[in-house]
């Protein structure tokens, strides 16, 4: 086992160490950026100033990740003197200063940090964690009663996992390039977000030549993600096959003889999602952000949203059915028709007193029960499988799963549905039912969209029989034999 000093490379990880004015700082992108060296190197380099002062804890989700993060510190901090205890999963130095290592799974696990107090908190591949909800709990406990200016919070991270949609709203969007301050008028705390790349750490690339290639050897988005660090890939998204490229378009005035309609998923606490949509009336050529794609006819294009938001994540804005309503009616252009709305079930339920959608209808929007199914039931699609075969529409692909023929998406939406663009494409599996979307994540505008698709079942054509089959079909058995025998030259008779 090495004990030399460890020292950190020239570039990102080096220039992010340097930042301990930014209270709260991400580093991270591709896969073999450095991010579990740049945490344990953060922390240590403040040990020799504060001692006592210093005290930290790194959280990682699980504990066998846990077990890698400390395999890797037992690399580096024995150098430094430290001791490592085993009963208290604790590194020690002898001036006083103190490193945790803790896995905390569930987010109520962060309430067992209640009253502790620490002057650097570091959160390991942070978008494994669902939610930023311990992230920011935890964030109470950033506080000394010694004058530690650079008390800090250090987190790193992949694109991908249950968090990605969090970790990427919260650090990412902002300043997609990364290096920019973000000041939060909340905490009064400035927050940033440093991107690393695979090449940023030479050390990995010399040592592991190969590693590139059994990177990109993943193939599609997942290559894309852990190369590239792109943000907008998402390791294990639901709907794999969306393409910002091919299914955001840019808007257009809708004809006039095309017909529309809405959907709704209803939310109070959570997120409540309206999505207005049209229907293609006749092959359609739209504007991407970067090109053109052609619409089929039948093609479904979101046009318009409104998302029952506060602005943070997954949380609604409590609004009574009427001023729902009300708001749908002032969102639509007068002499807009609406053939027909479809709603979450859930909206019917009557509790003692009139259903949402009673007094929805009371003010003048009436909802007629969406299909629910969510996952193939029977033989028949699911509403999963149907937005998963529209986003595609008409495409054919070879044996490798190239694309061989592109006739359009059956899903577009226009690049004004921001909270769709947002949450939708980064949905992932549940853990525990693969063929569904995990519920726990921002589903809503994806169940809204998933009600419109099942209003208006699609179905891709099969390929054109071959005239040579068509004839096959109707072939006796004796014909087929005596077909066969010419073509081959062999006798199937005895």
């Amino acid at each position: 086992m090495s004990r030399a000093r460890w020292t950190p490379q020239e570039g990102p990880q080096l220039d992010a160490l340097k930042a301990k004015w930014c209270p709260e700082l991400f580093y991270g992108g591709a896969a073999g950026g450095g991010k579990s060296d740049f945490l344990l190197g953060d922390f240590l380099q403040d040990v020799p100033t504060y001692g006592a002062a210093w005290p930290g804890v790194l959280f990682r989700r699980t504990y066998p990740e846990l077990e890698e993060l400390l395999a890797r510190s037992r690399e580096i901090y024995p150098a430094t003197g430290a001791k490592w205890n085993e009963v208290k999963r604790t590194w020690l130095w002898s001036n006083g200063a103190s490193l945790k290592l803790r896995y905390l799974d569930r987010d109520q696990d962060a309430l067992h940090y209640q009253g502790h107090q620490y002057a650097w908190i570091g959160w390991d591949e942070l978008t494994q964690w669902r939610s930023l909800w311990a992230y920011r709990y935890l964030r109470g406990r950033l506080r000394s009663a010694h004058d530690v200016p650079t008390k800090r919070i250090r987190a790193a991270g992949n694109p991908g996992g249950a968090g990605h949609l969090e970790v990427k709203s919260y650090f990412i969007d902002p300043a997609p390039t990364g290096w920019t301050p973000i000041h939060d008028p909340v905490t009064g705390w400035d927050r940033m977000f440093v991107p690393a790349r695979l090449n940023d750490n030479q050390v990995l690339v010399r040592a592991d030549p190969l590693y590139r290639g059994r990177l990109a050897g993943l193939g599609g988005n997942l290559s894309r993600a852990m190369l590239d660090g792109d943000w907008n890939i998402v390791e294990g998204a639901f709907f794999e096959n969306w393409s910002a490229g091919r299914n955001v378009i840019v808007p257009f005035e809708v004809p006039g003889d095309w017909l529309r309609f809405r959907s709704l998923d209803w939310g109070s606490a959570r997120p409540f999602s309206v999505g207005w949509w049209t229907v293609v009336g006749d092959d359609f050529t739209a504007q991407t952000l970067g090109g053109q794609v052609r619409l089929p006819r039948g093609a479904i294009v979101r046009y318009r949203e409104w998302y029952g938001s506060t602005g943070q994540p997954n949380e609604g804005l409590k609004l009574t059915a009427e001023r729902v309503a009300d708001g749908i009616k002032d969102r639509e252009q007068k002499g807009e028709t609406i053939a027909y709305s479809i709603a979450d079930p859930a909206i019917f339920a009557s509790d003692g007193g009139p259903s949402i959608g009673e007094r929805m209808h009371r003010s003048g929007i009436a909802w007629r029960r969406a299909d629910n199914a969510r996952v193939a039931r029977q033989g028949a699609m699911g509403g999963w499988d149907q937005m998963r075969a529209r986003i595609n529409g008409d495409l054919d692909f070879d044996s490798d799963g190239k694309v061989t023929r592109d006739a359009g998406p059956m899903l577009a939406v226009f690049s004004t549905c921001r909270d769709f663009i947002r949450t939708v494409p980064v949905l992932q599996h549940d853990a525990n039912r693969p063929e569904d979307v995990d519920t726990d994540a921002e589903d809503h505008a994806a169940d809204e969209a998933r009600y419109a698709c099942m209003s208006r079942p699609w179905v891709k054509a099969p390929p054109p029989i071959a005239p040579e089959l068509k004839t096959m079909q109707t072939m006796t058995a004796d014909d087929a034999i005596r077909m066969h025998e010419r073509r081959t030259g062999v006798s199937l008779r005895l």
